[in-house]
């Protein structure tokens, strides 16, 4: 599955992400409601961790905003707030499911897993970032309309990249993308590709849209 987590709690985001990607889920950690909701309308998840008090929003009112626009992903609630009346309150306000702060792990892997089988919906199978859209169905990129020709490892380097967009991608993520088990540590590769992405992408248009994050590694975002 590729998960979305918002928790604004640092200890508690980073052991959820590393518990994830460990168990063979990619993952992406928000620590603020603003830019998970964000993250959760581009509508590339197949559920969604959400937590109830976060410093800028409460996490119904992003539950809200987010099942307003009509999506169907599964959000399992995870908080300190553990009351019957938290606990309805949750779920009658669009939650598939509920845990409680302190929780087992395994325990919200199971429910993660559960939520995935009794999903109706799929993520969805298109993404856009400004003016570059990508179709996983028809394997098809364009920008501005103008269609795009992309060797299958570009292809999947800028599906990741969209998927995990406003977010910085390392070399290592990526090179554990396209080869997984079969990596071999070496990173430059990476380099090689992202530079023909960038002539087919950013090359004759004004504003790029696959920048470097020195020492890190590249996202892909409007300026």
């Amino acid at each position: 599955m590729n998960i979305l987590v918002v928790e604004d709690e640092k200890v508690l985001g980073k052991a959820l992400l590393r518990g994830l990607q460990e168990s063979g889920h990619e993952c992406v950690w928000s620590q603020n409601g603003a830019e998970g909701l964000q993250l959760a309308k581009q509508g590339a998840f197949d559920a969604i961790v959400l937590d109830l008090m976060l410093p800028d929003e409460h996490g119904l009112n992003i539950l809200a905003a987010l099942r307003d626009t009509g999506d169907a992903t599964p959000v399992l609630i995870l908080t300190a707030l553990g009351s019957v009346d938290d606990r309805v309150r949750g779920l009658d306000s669009g939650a598939d499911d509920y845990l409680t702060k302190p929780f087992a792990f395994p325990e919200l892997l199971a429910r993660l897993n559960a939520l995935s089988r009794r999903a109706v919906t799929r993520p969805a199978l298109a993404f856009s970032i400004g003016p570059l859209q990508l179709d996983l169905t028809t394997r098809r990129v364009t920008r501005e309309g103008n269609e795009l020709e992309l060797s299958p490892t570009e292809f999947s380097i800028l599906g990741f990249l969209m998927r995990h967009g406003g977010q910085v991608v390392t070399r290592k993520m990526l090179n554990e993308h396209l080869w997984g088990e079969d990596w071999g540590g070496m990173t430059n590769v990476i380099d090689v590709h992202i530079n023909h992405l960038r002539r087919k992408i950013d090359r004759g248009y004004d504003a790029p849209l696959i920048h470097t994050v020195r020492g890190r590694g590249y996202v892909l975002r409007e300026i």
